[in-house]
């Protein structure tokens, strides 16, 4: 895999128009009925520019990884469209689509289960090559133990199997074969959550180095809020389905503006004793509606301490607030 030239500045790689993924509900044994529909992804809009990391964040169960995989389609998407390099990519039949996967890669969150413990380490990462390329045995191996050794592993560990390697280790042999294909974009689905803190910083300043030498684009999926605020370029903050803030990385959290992006803010440390004594916390009351009955209006007005009678009755848009600051909020 050679290092890539540096991408035009400001040139968007991936967009995302109105996203939706709905899972049915149905009923019967025999005779099953559709009878409702939970709305992992209900509209989402977004776009990635070439070379940055745009940080997914939001409560469990928001639809962080469902997005991504919509994006991907290993989800078929109820509506909306991706584009990828200005091409529809969500249009397009799944042969056609196929030319398009080694440009479109993805990290798993569980490097336990995202590896098969019946095959080797060097066929799990050969596998990409041998479907998307003419390479040849020998020429598969090298590639492997280079990818091997690009992150940080011993490349004589080919012959050897996912149960003999510890968390960390596992989720770099996933980095490892998520960059076979030399791809564009990599959607990285929590990719340390699963991992001990010690090793979390590790895989995060390995995503970053290789990031920066073969200008790697990433949607980092993730809860951790301080990691996400080390790696990310722009953040966008999800709710129940739904944007409810994007800006640049610095701005969201000095000057955070939606409510539900106020209460994670008020939730993550500061490494200085004095001021983490002065500051107040942000608890929210309630449960995370139901995704397949979600509230009316605005989401969050159910669990928002400053809502009026209008969130409960219109949907607030996406819009623009200050430069590359958008905020889907009546307050604001």
């Amino acid at each position: 895999m050679e290092p890539m030239t540096t991408s035009v500045a400001n040139e968007t790689i991936l967009r995302v128009e109105n996203l939706k993924k709905h899972f049915p509900i149905t009923r019967g044994v025999v005779f099953q009925r559709q009878v409702g529909a939970i709305q992992a992804v209900d509209g989402v809009s977004f776009e990635i520019k070439k070379g940055e990391t745009l940080g997914l964040v939001g409560e469990s169960g928001c639809g962080k990884s469902t997005t991504g995989r919509t994006i991907l389609r290993l989800y078929p998407a109820t509506a909306g469209k991706v584009f990828f390099n200005d091409v529809e990519v969500s249009s397009l039949s799944l042969g056609a689509f196929r030319s398009y996967r080694p440009h479109m890669q993805m990290i798993f969150q569980d490097p336990y289960a995202s590896l098969n413990p019946r095959m080797s380490i060097g066929e799990i990462i050969s596998e990409p090559l041998i479907v998307h390329t003419s390479m040849q045995e020998k020429e598969r191996r090298e590639q492997v133990e280079k990818l091997l050794d690009l992150v940080g592993m011993n490349p004589n560990y080919t012959d050897r199997f996912p149960h003999e390697f510890s968390g960390g280790q596992r989720q770099r042999i996933g980095i490892a074969r998520a960059l076979a294909l030399s791809p564009e974009l990599i959607i990285c689905d929590e990719p340390i959550s699963a991992l001990d803190v010690s090793i979390q910083a590790q895989v995060v300043n390995l995503l970053e180095d290789l990031q920066e030498v073969f200008d790697l684009t990433y949607l980092f999926i993730a809860h951790d809020l301080s990691m996400v605020r080390h790696i990310s370029d722009r953040v966008a903050v999800m709710y129940l389905g739904k944007l409810v803030e994007v800006s640049q990385s610095k701005s969201l959290y000095d000057y955070p503006l939606h409510p539900y992006t106020q209460a994670l803010m008020s939730a993550v440390p500061i490494p200085d004793p004095v001021i983490e004594e002065k500051r107040s916390r942000i608890i929210l009351t309630g449960d995370v509606p139901n995704p397949s009955n979600p509230p009316s209006g605005c989401r969050f007005h159910t669990r928002c301490p400053l809502a009026v009678d209008i969130c409960s009755v219109d949907e607030p848009e996406l819009r623009q607030i200050g430069l590359d600051h958008f905020v889907s909020c009546h307050l604001v």
